[in-house]
């Protein structure tokens, strides 16, 4: 692909730099920024219809966008699983009342979405989804339970894969549903605390939950076709953004590995070259792939790429560090969240990054039978 920048991209490159070097270091709270970047409209340049509040832009701009907010270092992100898995979706897939009612906010920032598809039985295997969700007259009545959902506690809605055919097996008869999170009693958050000491994830329980007829996307029973949809726009532009965060963590490191002298170990050099040529190839990858015609194993690709990638720079962080990166804070308490530096935490963390967002083992089953064409693995009865 041709990324060549045209005067006007250079002009909007400058305009988003600026802005960013104006706004980023606010302070404000992450509601708060993503209300601050929704009224200058930078929410939903990649979406393909203007009208609801946001700008549009084209794939250069995007990716200009993504990289100067990465480098940026401006804060994360709570709005990004509306504005680039649900509203792709409901305009692919939604109504027009859908759009109208729902676009508006997340543009603007006032509305916050999670998402509710893994659960404790159906976390790889989202087929088996077993949440219920039962018509009565103008509404459907959730109950089940959801887990690993990111952003819960902050979330204004979910979308929920839900089961509404009582028999049904595997992706027959799910429906895609829109689901208000304030009902005291009847939706119920527990945060996941992890080895990181933080809970960025929570166990989402629903009990008698309510969602209207109308804000089921796709029409009912069709929700595995949705939410499929939904799962190819979870990987684009932002890839190209988290590996302009990938190179700030890996010059860290290797200053890390520089000040303490372990950079003089030839093993661990070698490493760093290794990640540094390895994340070059990403980069390239990503670019080649990026706006190019559908590639059914290209996101399974550039999954298991940049996840071991980043599993492996967690293991350097802590080696270039030495013995300083085995001690843990003085106030340690099993009781409250402890703090961790940060070549600690991306060790951690990264523990996980071969197994959300579908495993490892899950993107070679997908290569392996939608690009290759090997014999689909057993899952039981259909």
């Amino acid at each position: 692909m041709d990324f060549g920048f045209s005067q006007d991209d250079e002009d909007f490159r400058a305009e988003a730099r600026g802005w960013l070097a104006a706004h980023a270091g606010s302070g404000t709270d992450r509601r708060a920024w993503e209300r601050t970047l929704g009224k200058a409209g930078w929410i939903g340049l990649g979406w393909p219809e203007p009208g609801y509040g946001n700008r549009t832009a084209g794939l250069t701009r995007q990716v200009v966008w993504a990289e100067e907010y990465a480098r940026s270092a401006a804060p994360p992100r709570s709005g990004h699983i509306g504005e680039n898995l649900l509203a792709p979706t409901l305009l692919a897939h939604g109504t027009d009342e859908q759009k109208a009612r729902f676009l508006p906010p997340i543009a603007a920032g006032e509305e916050l979405w999670c998402q509710g598809y893994s659960e404790p039985g159906a976390g790889s295997d989202l087929a088996g989804v077993r949440t219920a969700a039962v018509r009565e007259r103008t509404r459907y009545r959730i109950t089940g339970q959801k887990i690993w959902t990111s952003l819960a506690h902050e979330a204004d809605w979910c979308f929920v894969l839900a089961r509404t055919e009582p028999d049904s097996r595997r992706h027959h008869g799910l429906s895609f549903l829109l689901v208000p999170m304030d009902q005291p009693g009847r939706i119920e958050v527990r945060p996941i605390r992890q080895l990181t000491g933080t809970s960025d994830f929570n166990e989402v329980f629903f009990d008698g939950a309510w969602a209207g007829a109308a804000h089921v996307v796709g029409g009912e029973g069709r929700g595995w076709q949705v939410a499929m949809s939904l799962l190819g726009f979870e990987r684009g532009v932002s890839t190209l953004a988290q590996q302009i965060g990938f190179a700030a963590e890996l010059g860290n490191v290797v200053r890390a590995a520089t000040e303490s002298g372990a950079v003089a170990d030839p093993v661990l050099r070698a490493r760093l070259v290794r990640q540094w040529a390895e994340l070059r190839t990403m980069r390239w990858n990503a670019l080649r792939t990026l706006g190019g015609p559908a590639d059914p194993g290209a996101p399974s690709v550039a999954k298991l790429l940049w996840a071991g990638w980043h599993q492996r720079l967690g293991e350097l962080a802590v080696q270039a560090r030495g013995t300083a990166a085995a001690a843990g804070p003085a106030d340690w308490s099993p009781a409250a969240p402890y703090t961790l530096d940060p070549a600690q935490h991306l060790f951690l963390f990264s523990r996980a990054d071969t197994v959300y967002g579908g495993s490892d083992q899950v993107q070679r089953t997908i290569i392996a039978e939608r690009v290759l064409g090997l014999p689909t693995e057993p899952k039981g009865a259909v």
